[in-house]
């Protein structure tokens, strides 16, 4: 689901710490978490996607978000905390909107296929950097692994349970598979997949000439097209009560 597209900067300037500032867009932090504290989560938001963990300053985060050091400290304790607390909040949104589409009454090439531009647009936002740049930080933080490695394993679980579904129409279809292929092995197969497509498109991708990545993308999606297209010939009660 990746293009070879950049995180966006901030088009705003950057004010004295403490020095009040235009109010950017909510980028992850949800409107009921105070004013302040959000502007410091989409402001640290903000430097992940465009200068890395690497190069994450607590004062650069102040600057971004307008307020004092001191406030950050207060509200998160330390820079690891505040990093986590940013996943935690885009995780939220992300995830909650994954279930949702998951969820759908529509068939499974159509739910890929809006993954697929869920995909471009974390990409095109910052986020697939900014949970890159952590999993990343994490081999070398005991901490971070411990707590960012449950969170970015919570996207599997709406894939687990769409990998079910097609594997009981499957069933329905009288479709057998090998015994070793089971929907935890399939489920890892796509989140692995996942993940090495994102690595590759933040690098500029594997193989930018034949977009490899994209017609990868692209065989799953004409595969589901085969599932869903014989399981409205053969079950049209069970597709229409779904």
């Amino acid at each position: 689901m990746r293009s070879n597209t950049r995180a966006p900067k901030s088009s705003a300037s950057t004010p004295r710490a403490g020095v009040p500032r235009k109010p950017a867009p909510r980028l992850v932090a949800d409107a009921n978490v105070g004013d302040t504290k959000g502007r410091i989560l989409d402001a640290t938001f903000r430097c992940l996607a465009t200068r890395g963990y690497a190069a994450l300053r607590v004062r650069d985060i102040a600057e971004e978000a307008g307020v004092n050091v001191a406030l950050i400290n207060y509200h998160f304790g330390s820079k690891d905390q505040l990093v986590l607390d940013v996943l935690d909040a885009a995780n939220e949104k992300l995830l909650d909107r994954q279930r949702q589409m998951y969820r759908g009454k529509v068939g499974f090439a159509a739910k890929w296929a809006e993954a697929r531009r869920f995909y471009e647009s974390d990409l095109a936002s910052g986020f697939v950097r900014v949970q890159a740049e952590l999993m990343a930080a994490a081999y070398a933080n005991p901490w971070l692994k411990e707590h960012v490695t449950p969170r970015v394993a919570a996207w599997g679980n709406p894939i687990h349970e769409t990998v079910r579904e097609i594997f009981e129409e499957m069933a329905a279809q009288g479709v057998a598979l090998p015994q070793a292929i089971t929907p935890e092995v399939v489920t890892n197969w796509v989140c692995n997949f996942w993940i090495g497509m994102e690595v590759g498109d933040l690098l500029g991708g594997w193989s930018p000439p034949e977009r490899a990545n994209a017609k990868a993308l692209t065989a799953v999606q004409e595969l589901l097209d085969s599932l869903d297209a014989r399981a409205a010939k053969r079950l049209p009660a069970r597709r229409t009560r779904r």
